[in-house]
């Protein structure tokens, strides 16, 4: 029995794939935005206000992830078979992060970030995916990384935005010595090659930084929607200009125990590189997961190129127990460092003379979280401390990431 994917003009493009007599099916979504924390205008009363803004804006990213997990439970009757296994099974994933999710964040710099992402079931070679040309397939078969012999491979295709204004949005000219207005909008196409205790990924993006990106558009009508202060310094974004990145990584499981009644903890380091123009530059860290029934996958990660984890990798995963013990609860921690060679989001347009500042070569990226298994679905809250991006930033910045998948 298969159920085909169907492709419309707002939705990511996702083939059908062959595995063992199964597909699956994905959706594309539109990008929310984040919440605008100004100070009013007669200056009274700013603190209240800004409280006001938070919850509000903290209530649309909460309302955006009901809806997701509403689409899901009304998938069609062949993406709850009762046969399904976790080998055969596609994962849908929605990545929310936002400087509001945190108690007391000011509303700037990285200010919102969204993720929809499909990740297929296992399948043995990547030429049983159909309506790939030949000439692809052999193009696919010589890339580094995910063509190890005996391991199972899997394709994922994401849909993000990422959202970044300066501090101070109520001016309307250029401020010299803040970070850009920026939006990055693109698609990431994904391989990955894995086993129990290691998955390689690389992932090419393909998108646009600039006007036609529609961060602003995305953050205006949320504004709008519920009558937030407008943000005036839009006129002075970054130009538009294509990206297309290449980003490899490697996620290993470095130690993992569990005891007979479901207490565990595991190990999961990374390492990547990425080269292109809108990011070029080199990550690595890792993430300690302790708790109940702790998800057999490669982890939580924030929204960033080759973060595509949640997928289960076998039946002793949570997600795969009899219906009445899919339940889970852990705890994780995470750091994530990143030498920028190159940020187009700080060092500004490529071919043209753009708004810049002076970037930082090391940022770091530290990491708290909780996740919940219920059914199929994992539900992750992260806190997230990330230190200063460019020179003149005042202080480094707090936010919050919620994510949301289902397995079926």
């Amino acid at each position: 029995m298969k159920a085909k994917l169907h492709v419309y003009k707002a939705t990511f493009p996702v083939h059908k794939i062959r595995r063992y007599g199964v597909t699956g099916q994905g959706h594309g979504m539109p990008c929310p935005c984040e919440n605008m924390v100004g100070q009013r205008v007669d200056g009274e009363g700013s603190q209240i206000l800004n409280g006001k803004l938070m919850k509000r804006d903290s209530l649309m990213d909460f309302k955006l992830l009901f809806f997701a997990a509403s689409v899901v439970f009304f998938l069609p009757p062949q993406a709850a078979r009762a046969e399904i296994n976790a080998r055969t099974a596609d994962t849908l994933s929605i990545t929310i992060e936002n400087d509001s999710i945190v108690f007391g964040e000011k509303d700037r710099y990285y200010t919102h970030g969204s993720k929809l992402s499909w990740i297929s079931g296992d399948i043995s070679e990547y030429r049983d995916i159909e309506g790939i040309p030949p000439w692809m397939q052999r193009v696919i078969a010589k890339m580094p990384f995910v063509n190890e012999t005996g391991e199972q491979r899997s394709v994922s295709v994401s849909l993000m935005q990422s959202i970044y204004t300066p501090e101070n949005k109520l001016r309307t000219d250029l401020i010299v010595n803040d970070r850009p207005y920026a939006g990055l909008t693109c698609l990431g196409l994904g391989l990955h090659s894995k086993d129990q205790r290691r998955m390689d990924t690389l992932e090419m993006d393909i998108g646009i930084v600039g006007r036609h990106s529609y961060a602003e558009d995305a953050q205006l009508w949320i504004h709008d929607l519920v009558e937030f202060s407008d943000v005036r310094g839009w006129a002075n974004q970054l130009h538009d200009e294509p990206i297309v990145n290449i980003h490899g990584e490697r996620k290993w499981k470095a130690f993992k125990t569990e005891i007979p009644s479901g207490f565990g903890l595991d190990f999961i380091p990374h390492a990547g590189i990425a080269l292109g123009n809108g990011w070029t530059g080199m990550n690595m860290g890792g993430q300690v997961r302790l708790g109940w029934n702790i998800p057999n996958d490669f982890g939580t990660h924030l929204i960033r190129p080759g973060s595509d984890s949640n997928a289960p990798l076998d039946d002793h995963d949570p997600r795969f127990f009899k219906p009445r013990r899919r339940l889970g609860m852990h705890l994780f921690f995470a750091v994530n460092g990143n030498y920028v060679a190159r940020n187009i989001l700080l060092d500004g347009n490529t071919f043209r003379d753009s708004h810049s500042v002076e970037k930082k070569p090391f940022v770091a990226d530290f990491t708290g979280g909780t996740g919940i298994i219920i059914h199929r679905f994992k539900l992750t809250y992260s806190y997230v401390y990330r230190t200063k991006e460019f020179e003149t930033q005042q202080e480094g910045q707090e936010f919050g990431s919620i994510s949301l998948s289902f397995t079926f």
